[in-house]
């Protein structure tokens, strides 16, 4: 379909995780989409660490795939190592990761996207946004094209004001190699929206012939991987090696004695890095007991000459980069394809946002990705679906998507942003999920289905197929109140041969003790899942939920009541008007917080960063007026 005028329904402005996400959205809910990139051989770029997934990304990534993103399918072609982390741990936190062939990745991001019907690409650079009375109709272009549209996604990553830092040298870049973007952040600043300034950093690239493998470890992924779609089926991808080898103290040495010459320490960097993902030099300074730090090299795609040393993010000067992991064993003789470097960036405050990701301050403006202050590509790519999604549903006039914190990592992530200070960028973690047991790798299907299903975002087919997985998981729960018989519990527990005799008693209860597995239990439970229909892939994941189901009720139950109490204040709608600075009965901390976040309901409020609970009983009464 060609586009006879310059009229729109979305204008997605940027290629990254985010920009993707939120273009593939909008064009499966029926719209025109105009793609504005400075490149767009860059589509999908992995600029950063070849991996998808890890410790609560992974379960982002998963919804994603219940929402039909491009990310999780992407992800198992591409993928040469799978493994499931924090197994040694409890089941609310284990989460699937995969290392990532970068140059599959990308072609097979752009081989979704590029030449779809109802997307025009514009290789461009937008500059300002066009207004009729605070309503989006357009973007500017830096040609002095005009691309109109009720709504524009902004997605611009790192790229806004991006200036690259190595020791002293400085480049204008967006990320290396890539112009920056500019005159957008001065654009929207006028309008009355605040930025901020963050800093993210990347390692050096080692040639790979320069490193002697012989003094580094090999480290494989699962022999029996699961992959992050559920449409993924006859899965068998490779599984590559990485390899771990540690700084020692002559490398901390050359760090430390040239801390001066990082611009970090110098203060010519003045945005705030990530705290939880710090740099070589923030590791040495604030942990200076620590004799070594694990890093790992990790080939960027297959056959790849370009090695990534993760763990080994620094801004130092090229030089002292290369002399300090020179006094390491592994890499002597190392040689760099590229330096590491940290770049800083203009961002938007997110408070500033609604919980559809769409501006407080302009109708039809929409935000995802870095430029809400987070990091790392699934936080990026679950903004870009909510955005796109929801930029779809103003233009047809509908209610946004909205999830909530006990129904999804990614309701965790946006809550989190417009309800707490960006002080930093965000980091996803199972720990920022009060409800994470309910929020489980394993039954994002069973959280979401139906919501994506509402949002026309799933297929039939595999909705009918989910629905199906998820009827046989419930059906074979309740089968387990079937009773075993005096010799099936001697098989599982045979000790008790020595005790009295068990009566016949469910199995579900005998499956509840800790020394007890789902597969000590009679197959004849389970014949429901030996039809060849089924997915093999999914009868592994029938059984760890219906066993985690089982094992962890009283935990499920426990939090579920939590949820029931949280929902009374988390749904009371705060008018959208109310003057805080006003009511002086708040503590001057709360006025000036809820002044600038405007909550949306009085559960969004109580999660404001410096909001007491007097604070949130005062604006109770208020409201209840």
């Amino acid at each position: 379909m060609k586009h006879k005028s310059k009229h729109f329904d979305v204008i997605v402005v940027g290629a990254g995780h985010a920009g993707v996400e939120s273009v593939h959205a909008a064009v499966k809910l029926k719209q025109r989409v105009a793609l504005v990139t400075l490149d767009p051989a860059s589509l999908g770029r992995m600029s950063c660490n070849p991996a998808i997934g890890g410790i609560a990304k992974g379960q982002l990534v998963r919804e994603l795939d219940v929402f039909g993103g491009l990310m999780p399918l992407i992800s198992d072609v591409s993928g040469v190592q799978f493994k499931l982390l924090n197994l040694s741990k409890g089941r609310a936190v284990w989460s699937p990761r995969a290392q990532i062939d970068k140059r599959v990745y990308e072609r097979s991001a752009q081989k979704a996207l590029l030449f779809h019907s109802r997307l025009k690409i514009f290789r461009d650079e937008v500059i300002n946004v066009l207004l009729i009375k605070n309503k989006i109709s357009g973007v500017l272009l830096r040609t002095g094209q005009a691309i109109h549209a009720p709504t524009v996604v902004l997605t611009c990553g790192t790229f806004l004001g991006g200036l690259v830092h190595i020791g002293e040298q400085k480049i204008q870049a967006g990320r290396m190699g890539e112009h920056r973007a500019e005159g957008i952040t001065e654009a929207l600043e006028s309008l009355g929206i605040r930025s901020g300034r963050l800093k993210t950093g990347t390692p050096p690239r080692l040639l790979r012939a320069s490193i002697n493998w012989d003094k580094t470890n090999a480290v494989f992924g699962d022999t029996n991987p699961i992959p992050f779609s559920y449409s993924t089926i006859n899965f068998s991808p490779p599984n590559l090696p990485c390899y771990h080898i540690k700084t020692n103290p002559e490398c901390h040495g050359v760090i430390q004695k040239n801390l001066f010459k990082s611009p970090m320490y110098s203060g010519d960097i003045t945005g705030v890095g990530p705290r939880y993902c710090p740099s070589i030099e923030d590791k040495i300074h604030r942990f200076v007991d620590k004799e070594s730090h694990l890093l790992y090299l990790e080939p960027e795609w297959t056959g790849s000459d370009q090695i990534y040393v993760n763990g080994f993010s620094t801004s130092l000067p090229e030089k002292i980069q290369l002399i300090a992991l020179r006094e390491i064993p592994a890499l002597k003789n190392v040689e760099f394809l590229r330096p590491g470097y940290a770049i800083e960036y203009s961002f938007f405050p997110p408070a500033q946002l609604k919980s559809s990701l769409e501006s407080k301050h302009i109708q039809g403006l929409f935000f995802a990705g870095q430029i809400n202050g987070t990091s790392g590509y699934e936080e990026a790519a679950a903004q870009g679906l909510i955005a796109g999604v929801n930029a779809s549903m103003y233009n047809k006039n509908q209610e946004p998507l909205v999830l909530g914190r006990d129904e999804a990592y990614i309701g965790v992530l946006i809550d989190d942003l417009i309800t707490k200070d960006t002080s930093e960028p965000y980091r996803m973690f199972t720990s920022r999920a009060e409800f994470r047991l309910l929020l489980r790798y394993s039954n994002a299907d069973m959280r979401l289905l139906e919501k994506a299903n509402r949002f026309n975002l799933i297929t039939n087919r595999l909705y009918d197929t989910l629905h199906k997985k998820l009827k046989l998981t419930n059906h074979t729960i309740g089968g387990l109140n079937g009773s075993l018989s005096q010799e099936e519990i001697f098989n599982i527990l045979p000790q008790l041969k020595t005790k009295k005799p068990p009566h016949p008693a469910p199995a579900k209860r005998f499956l509840k003790r800790p020394e007890v597995s789902i597969s000590s239990i009679p197959k004849r439970f389970f014949t429901e899942l030996n039809n060849k229909d089924i997915n093999p892939l999914w009868v592994r994941e029938i059984f760890l939920e219906v066993e985690t189901q089982i094992k962890y009720e009283g935990y499920i139950l426990r939090q579920l009541k939590q949820v029931e109490r949280m929902a009374k204040q988390e749904h009371v709608s705060i008018p959208h008007d109310i003057e805080y600075s006003k009511i002086n009965t708040l503590s001057k901390e709360a006025r000036e917080k809820l002044q600038f976040v405007r909550p949306e309901t009085l559960g969004q409020a109580f999660r404001v960063s410096g909001v007491t609970p007097a604070d949130i009983s005062v604006l109770s009464v208020l409201i209840y007026k």
